[in-house]
């Protein structure tokens, strides 16, 4: 199994063209994907569709439930018509306070709404491609109208690629049911992966018979750094977001898996009491090596490669502290060519 590195882009929008051509021109085999946090992800890659001209873009992730199946429909249709194809669109479901409270939709049965929520965008997409009559009826969505002037109609290519990621055992299984990919999230240990997720893609796709390519795509904090002041500030900035994910209870399943379910409750407690920034000062060495990748520069592309090898296909390059847009593109480089 072959592992390739992908990146992620988490700057102002107005960057993200810039970046993408270096992607395209330094590491031609990578996807670049967007997060969806403080922007729209489908304005950034609707930029990075229009610089580059082979690189493959994604959402990493976009919220499903923050949109109806339509809604989400037509922006990923027409990156994709932009890029010539190339988009691979990356879902996820966030947790019910966010669609509840920050979006104001709806939250029930989320792996069961995500499995229609896929079949619905397939459906519309199916619909534009061949001119057919939309005729979607489900638990939770409902779409049968498509007048021509709304019907953006053919590509003259296949519809996207969907991905979805979970955490729980139902989304990770609905994810070999019914998508194209799975998205690992970045709180991740290879021992988690291979005895936990794996199994459960496994079951999922045993489940309908699913039997075409499936790309499991595991996504890695990393640490790094080109001097010894931004290697330590790479290792806190880390720790700070284990931290942060520690504290969410839909992820307390992984620290579990370790015999860590303790930090859950003391990181949570920490957010309760809006200690936020020392969320960092929980995580020890341990916890941070397992569920990070910590290297030396020179040294972490190969230790990349090394977590993820035989259990992922790709594997997407988190950095969540702040760091220059070529660290990403120096740590795939090592992993192609280690030393």
């Amino acid at each position: 199994m072959a592992t390739e590195i992908d990146l992620t882009y988490h700057g102002d929008p107005a960057g993200i063209g810039a970046v993408a051509r270096a992607v395209e021109e330094r590491s031609p085999s990578s996807t670049l994907y967007v997060p969806e946090g403080a922007h729209d992800p489908f304005v950034y890659l609707t930029l990075a569709a229009t610089r580059t001209e082979r690189l493959r873009i994604g959402t990493s992730i976009a919220l499903a439930f923050a949109r109806s199946p339509m809604a989400m429909a037509y922006p990923a249709y027409d990156v994709h018509r932009l890029s010539g194809g190339r988009l691979i669109l990356g879902l996820g479901s966030q947790i019910k306070p966010h669609i509840e409270r920050r979006y104001s939709m709806p939250w029930s049965r989320p792996a069961d709404r995500m499995r229609e929520y896929i079949a619905a965008l397939r459906a519309i997409w199916h619909t534009w491609q061949t001119g057919e009559a939309l005729d979607f009826r489900g638990d939770f969505y409902t779409h049968t109208l498509m007048p021509p002037l709304f019907n953006p109609g053919p590509l003259g290519f296949p519809s996207p690629e969907i991905w979805l990621a979970g955490v729980g055992p139902r989304m990770v299984a609905t994810a070999g049911a019914v998508a194209d990919g799975f998205m690992c999230h970045p709180l991740l240990s290879r021992s988690y992966l291979e005895d936990v997720l794996r199994p459960q893609l496994a079951e999922g796709r045993t489940s309908t018979g699913a039997s075409g390519d499936f790309t499991v795509a595991a996504m890695a904090m990393v640490a790094t750094g080109r001097t010894e002041e931004g290697y330590a500030q790479a290792i806190a900035g880390t720790k700070r977001q284990i931290g942060f994910y520690a504290s969410t209870p839909a992820y307390k399943p992984v620290l579990d898996h370790h015999g860590w379910g303790d930090l859950h409750a003391e990181a949570h407690a920490f957010t309760k009491a809006g200690r936020w920034t020392e969320l960092g000062d929980l995580v020890d060495d341990e916890v941070l090596t397992t569920l990070a990748v910590v290297s030396e520069l020179d040294q972490a592309g190969a230790a990349v490669r090394e977590r993820f090898d035989g259990l992922a296909e790709r594997v997407i390059l988190s950095i969540p502290y702040a760091a220059d847009d070529s660290l990403g593109l120096d740590v795939a480089a090592g992993c192609r060519n280690p030393r």
